[in-house]
Parts: C-alpha cells; sequence; structure tokens
C-alpha cells in the first residue's frame, strides 16, 4: 500500500475522525466507572486494579493480531471498516449489559468483552489516519482524533451527574447496587458508540489496494514475534514515554474516583455521600477532557503552522504531571478542577502526538500492526498498574488511593525525561493549505 498523496479537507478529516466520538464515549464510561461500580458490587479498593487485569491482558492480544490482519483485508465495506463495525456492535452490546451485573466476576468478565470490543473498533482507526492522509497532514488528523476524543469523553464522564441533576436519574433500580443514574448514562453510550461508528463508516470511503492484499501469512503468530523484534528505531524510544504516560493515566483511573469519594467527601463505600463523590469524580473527570476538547483545537492550528511535535508533546506531559501531583494540595473539591486543566492539556498531546510522531517511522504495508504493536504500550502498564498498586495500596498506604494518584503525576514527569531521546519525525514542517 502506498502513502496517500491528495490532500482531505478539515471537514473530511472531521468525518473519518467522528467515529473516535462514540469510541471514546464508551471507554470514559468504562474508565470513570469500573471501579465505582466494582465497589457497588462488594470489591475492596485492594482489590480493584486484579478486577481490571483481564482487559489489558485482553487488548495485548486483540491488538496486534487485529492491526496484523485489517492491513491485509480489502472487502466491499474497505479495509479497517469492517473491524470498526464488528468492535461497534460487541461494545455496545456490553455497555448495555455491564450496569445489569450481580456479581463481580460477571463485571469483570464483561469488561474484558467490553475493552476487546473497544480495541477492535479503535485500534484500526488509528491506522485509517495513515492510510487517508499524506505524511504532512497526519498531525492534523490525530489532533482531530484528539478534539473527537476530548468531545466525547466530557460527555460521557458527566453524563451520571448530569442525569442526576436534571432528575432523570436517582437512587438504584429495585434488585440492582448500581445507581439508576449510571445504569442509564451506559444505556445512552451504547446508542452513542454505534452511532458515531456508523457515521464515520457512511462518510468515508477507503481507497482500494494499489497492489494486491498480501494474505495473512499462515503463522501470524510467527510474523507478529518478528515484526517486534524489527520495530522501527523512534517506536522503541517512544515505547519508553508511552509506557511512563500510561503508568500514570491507570494511576489516576483507577484511583482517582475512590480518591475523591474517600477523602474530600468522607463517603463510606454505597453510602449516599460516596455516591455523590463518585458522580463530582466524574465532573472532574469531564472537565480534563473538556479541556483537552478545547486544546485540541490549538493542536489542530499549531500542527499546520508546523509547531514541533516533540515540543508540544513534552509541554503536555508536564503540564499532566503538575495537575494530577496538584491533587494532593486541595481540601476544597471544587478545587479539583484547577487540577484538571493540567491534564486535559496532556490528555491532547497525549492522544495525538506520539501517533503523528510513529505514523510517519513505519512502512505504510504495515501501519495497522505497528500501530497494534504500539499499543502493547499502552496496555504493559495497565498490567503493571493492576499487578503491583493494590499490594501497594493495601500495605504501603493503609487502603488510600490519593497518594496513588499523586505517583501518576510523578510518572508523567519521567515520561517527559524520556522523550529527550526521542528524535522529532523528518516531516513536520507547515501543513499546505487544506
Amino acid at each position: 500500500m502506498t502513502p496517500p498523496n491528495r490532500d482531505l479537507s478539515l471537514p473530511a478529516i472531521w468525518n473519518m475522525s467522528f467515529g473516535f466520538l462514540g469510541i471514546q464515549f464508551g471507554w470514559g464510561l468504562q474508565m470513570a466507572n469500573m471501579s465505582a461500580i466494582y465497589q457497588y458490587l462488594g470489591a475492596s479498593e485492594g482489590a480493584i486494579p486484579m478486577l481490571w487485569l483481564a482487559a489489558p491482558v485482553t487488548g495485548l492480544i486483540v491488538q496486534p493480531i487485529i492491526g496484523h490482519y485489517s492491513d491485509r483485508t480489502w472487502t466491499r465495506l474497505g479495509r479497517r471498516r469492517p473491524y470498526f463495525l464488528a468492535g461497534a456492535l460487541l461494545a455496545s452490546g456490553a455497555l448495555v449489559a455491564m450496569p445489569n451485573s450481580s456479581s463481580l466476576w460477571m463485571a469483570a468478565g464483561l469488561l474484558w468483552v467490553l475493552d476487546a470490543s473497544v480495541n477492535i473498533s479503535m485500534e484500526p482507526f488509528r491506522a485509517f489516519v495513515g492510510d487517508l492522509l499524506p505524511p504532512h497532514q497526519r498531525k492534523v488528523g490525530y489532533a482531530m482524533q484528539s478534539l473527537m476524543i476530548g468531545f466525547g469523553a466530557s460527555l460521557s464522564l458527566a453524563l451520571p451527574w448530569i442525569l442526576t441533576h436534571l432528575g432523570l436519574a436517582h437512587g438504584t433500580a429495585a434488585g440492582s447496587r448500581i445507581p439508576q443514574s449510571i445504569t442509564l448514562a451506559f444505556y445512552i453510550g451504547s446508542v452513542v458508540f454505534i452511532g458515531c461508528v456508523l457515521y464515520t463508516i457512511v462518510t468515508t470511503p477507503e481507497h482500494p489496494p494499489t497492489e494486491p492484499v498480501a494474505p495473512a501469512a499462515h503463522s501470524a503468530v510467527r510474523e507478529i514475534f518478528s515484526g517486534l523484534l524489527q520495530m522501527p528505531h523512534t517506536m522503541r524510544r517512544l515505547a519508553l514515554v508511552q509506557f511512563f504516560t500510561w503508568l500514570g493515566l491507570f494511576c489516576m483511573w483507577l484511583y482517582f474516583t475512590p480518591a475523591v469519594a474517600h477523602r474530600f467527601f468522607g463517603g463510606e463505600t454505597g453510602s449516599e455521600s460516596y455516591t455523590r463523590g463518585v458522580e463530582w469524580a466524574g465532573v472532574c473527570l469531564a472537565a480534563y477532557s473538556v479541556v483537552a476538547f478545547l486544546v485540541s483545537f490549538a493542536l489542530v492550528a499549531l500542527a499546520r503552522r508546523g509547531v514541533g511535535t516533540r515540543v508540544l508533546y513534552r509541554l503536555g506531559l508536564l503540564c499532566a504531571a503538575a495537575g494530577l501531583m496538584s491533587v494532593c494540595l486541595w481540601t476544597d473539591p471544587r478545587l479539583l478542577l484547577v487540577s484538571m486543566v493540567g491534564v486535559g492539556i496532556g490528555w491532547a498531546v497525549i492522544l495525538s502526538m506520539p501517533y503523528s510522531m510513529l505514523a510517519n517511522s513505519i512502512p505504510a504495508s504495515k501501519m495497522g500492526f505497528y500501530m497494534g504493536v504500539f499499543n502493547f504500550f499502552v496496555v504493559l502498564p495497565q498490567i503493571v498498574a493492576a499487578a503491583v498498586l493494590g499490594p501497594v495500596v493495601e500495605h504501603v498506604f493503609a487502603g488510600r488511593a490519593l497518594p496513588i494518584v499523586f505517583l501518576g503525576g510523578l510518572c508523567f514527569a519521567v515520561a517527559a525525561v524520556a522523550l529527550s531521546w526521542v528524535p522529532e519525525p523528518a516531516d513536520s514542517g507547515p501543513e499546505r493549505d487544506l
């Protein structure tokens, strides 16, 4: 597959990125509410990381396989779009079932299905930009994805709080331990996920390959391991940055919600004050997504004017580090919104800059595969977090979640330092007019 040489307009880039809004809507619901769902079903804070473990292990397996086969797919629906659709259908079903979980293990199993399904849709979306945009437009493409992610997450993370304050969902349904606000939010997320993905499928055609599509190897596993050993130089260096970045994010996602509910609202699990804390944590997480959404507009403009990718990336990581570490300074929960500004700036660049740097350093014929392999370094830190953070919380911090949030900020700072060893991508000049 040869790289595209035709520029796309901003509306076309919007259309090709719109499905990411739905994907992030579902992802945001999962990240903001799963720890609380586990606690509603009886889990202790120390058990939360292990209950998350099945999901990243699944992603570790699914991502390179989906990337490998999507590089070798061509159907009437296209190359990547069949995977968008299959993942969206499976994820939408899992979102409907999740708030109806009757036990911890049912919820953990559904998280496994949901995470795998999200990855089936999300991983080819990263390669989609590389397929359809020439190298000098890829920064804009990934910045547009960041914009969609910020918008989708903003809506989904605050949705339970919004539903409660609109009077549409109060308390819990009969026979359920999960609040109606969370249940209804997951139902809405199911519809948004499939609707947004379908919009991209309908509005954005894929170009037929200019050369025959290579058949899948008899041993996909052998080819995947061979590709791992031959990772491009830039990708190897980005991997370390990606690892510490996402370790910081998982520290936040796993423990920010219980930290807010316990530290700032003084709630015991299942109490009304705990539920208020969970909803406020969702508002805070939504706030950083709103910031990311707004910052993404600036990223699109800066990317088109040739501001260095590495400069933007480092600045974002340092803002995220400062934001997350400052959480420990406050006693008033409203001040957490100040911290989320820094996290939001970081989130906007985390979702765009590394993929722009990567896309210009890997062969076009293996775009999907290497995007999947790169996501190893999203999944591996989640596995580390699941294996290590639970015992640390229980035995080092006496069950307190807040120190783990601070640790997440330190991880962002380490990632910013590690970025010094990553070369600036070759094509980082100004964009041509769109």
